[in-house]
């Protein structure tokens, strides 16, 4: 919140161009996986739409992306957590009698080639694998924490959540594996993890709280390392992912990408981020009424961005963004259809779209003044606003 007030979390837009569950997909399609189903509940009609107008397989070639609400299939709950989502969608895995069964979250920044994991999950003999990425060892009581075993590291030993410390890699004793959210299971052996979390009275029916550890208590649970993942054409190895799901890690991922050497490279023709394209005109900086240039500098400016007489700085700028005269906005996100009045400034703050900043107006300056206006303002002082928040303009 308040990103989330009118839209499901992987809906959310992300650098510019992008919706968080782009990547997602992106991933699977690139590794050669083409019959997808994405399964929806909250504030799902734009997710919904995205999907529908975005991701079009072949049908000739019995290929989909598919979207999946929640139906009351068995029972009459909504979905009560994520393994029972799909326990409630096991209809879906009938019809399409699938030998290996992906499982993946769709609000994740990451490139990944999930064909390498499967062929490890196949060789391995194990019934499920849980993909780790490397953190560290402070960040141990924000994450599902993956302990092996001693006598064969491939094997998970534990798989415990958010505890207060672990033990540092054999390795490397400064990290520690985190489970990234992604499992690839044998068809039968999910099936039949999710029949015995749905009879189960102690659960919370979640894929990394309840199912993993099953899987982990029978000793056939495997862990596949993310920095074994190699993709064409990448040059920086330093696995870059990021869960974004808070407006801090939100916003610090799109400070990520507009570093003149990112953390994350968007621009990799092998393995690219597919999204629905805009028919929006390119971006344009122009000079002002009185002569002064627009200009830009370590942002990224989407298609239908006009910057006239502005200045951007370290900041993403999404679709048809204006930036008016003598308009400052540094180290910002700003949504599409965003409008910066002449004289405004805007600093350290995500903007949701068809915001308009009145003439003069200054967000991101005064804590005290933007919470007083209605906005959301982080413990680490970032402004947000919600889609189309009114902002007062100057007395």
């Amino acid at each position: 919140m308040p990103l989330t007030a009118d839209r499901a979390k992987p809906a959310v837009p992300f650098a510019g161009s992008y919706r968080l569950i782009d990547f997602a997909l992106s991933n699977l399609v690139n590794s050669g996986y083409l019959r997808i189903v994405v399964l929806t509940q909250y504030k799902s009609h734009s997710l919904d739409r995205h999907i529908s107008e975005t991701w079009r397989m072949s049908t000739l070639l019995r290929n989909y992306v598919a979207s999946v609400p929640a139906q009351q299939r068995r029972g009459k709950d909504w979905f009560l957590g994520s393994a029972n989502a799909i326990y409630q969608s096991m209809n879906l895995i009938h019809d399409a009698r699938p030998d290996i069964v992906v499982v993946i979250g769709a609000d994740h920044v990451y490139r990944m080639d999930f064909q390498q994991m499967v062929e490890q999950h196949i060789e391995s003999g194990v019934s499920a694998t849980v993909a780790a990425v490397r953190q560290p060892l402070e960040l141990a009581s924000s994450f599902g924490v993956i302990e092996t075993q001693r006598s064969d590291p491939n094997l998970i030993e534990r798989f415990v959540e958010k505890p207060a410390t672990t033990e540092g890699l054999a390795d490397d004793p400064t990290q520690f594996l985190a489970s990234m959210g992604n499992y690839v299971f044998t068809a039968d052996a999910l099936v039949d993890a999710l029949n015995a979390d749905a009879e189960a009275e102690d659960t919370d029916h979640d894929m990394g709280g309840d199912i993993v550890p099953w899987f982990v208590e029978q000793n056939d649970c495997g862990v596949y390392d993310f920095t074994t993942n190699v993709l064409p054409e990448e040059t920086d190895r330093t696995h870059y992912w990021r869960d974004v799901g808070t407006l801090d890690s939100y916003y610090d991922a799109h400070m990520d990408l507009v570093k003149p050497w990112p953390d994350f490279n968007l621009y990799n023709p092998e393995w690219p981020i597919f999204t629905r394209q805009s028919v929006s005109p390119p971006a344009k900086l122009v000079r002002s009424a009185t002569k002064r240039p627009g200009t830009a500098v370590d942002s990224i400016l989407s298609q239908g961005v006009v910057i006239s007489g502005g200045t951007v700085a370290q900041s993403v700028l999404s679709t048809d963004v204006r930036v008016h005269n003598e308009a400052w906005v540094e180290q910002s996100v700003l949504l599409d259809g965003v409008v910066v009045g002449k004289g405004a400034k805007v600093r350290n703050a995500i903007l949701d779209k068809n915001v308009v900043v009145p003439e003069g107006v200054q967000i991101g300056f005064d804590r005290a003044e933007d919470e007083a206006r209605g906005f959301t303002v982080t413990e680490s002082g970032l402004t947000v606003t919600s889609k189309g928040q009114f902002v007062p303009p100057l007395d």
